[in-house]
């Protein structure tokens, strides 16, 4: 029962994080559009909750939120991708398919930061020239990684304190 509310609880974080609710779907119409998708897809067999959600457990891991908009984005990609072909005839796919659309247009970075960390798992460290590069980068990567988040409104805020003074 519980894997049944799965994409529910997915779809739902998403448009919830993004705030995207307001002007369109509630969240009761969602959940009955979902009800009418899981009917479609026959969600309720047994084979559902082998192996494990496929997405929420995903979620656990992204904390920040900069990180959650990436890992949310390829999310949003996959379901866009499952409803390609699915009957979009219906209204209850079409509705949750221009809610995900909708999203999809509000998160275009994800995929180029996807692919970023897709590069740098490829990368091949034990090439002499790449191991270089790294070398001659390694002050300015530790410089980004050692800079406190925030550092820029923290001048700002510092400056606007010292003009109040005088």
């Amino acid at each position: 029962m519980a894997c049944q509310t799965y994409s529910f609880f997915v779809l739902s974080v998403i448009l919830i994080y993004f705030g995207q609710f307001g002007n369109s779907l509630s969240l009761s119409d969602l959940q009955h559009h979902i009800d009418k998708l899981k009917a479609d897809f026959n969600s309720s067999n047994s084979d559902v909750a082998d192996g494990g959600p496929i997405f929420t457990d995903k979620l656990t891991a992204w904390t920040e939120r900069n990180e959650k908009r990436i890992i949310l984005s390829q999310i949003v990609s996959m379901y866009l991708k499952m409803f390609e072909s699915t009957d979009k005839s219906k209204a209850h796919i079409k509705h949750i398919s221009e809610e995900l659309y909708t999203l999809k247009t509000s998160l275009r970075d994800g995929s180029k930061k996807m692919k970023d960390l897709m590069d740098l798992e490829k990368m091949q460290m034990s090439d002499r020239k790449v191991q270089r590069k790294a070398v001659n980068e390694l002050f300015s990567v530790l410089q980004k990684l050692m800079e406190p988040s925030g550092s820029h409104k923290t001048k700002r805020s510092h400056s606007q304190r010292r003009c109040r003074c005088y």
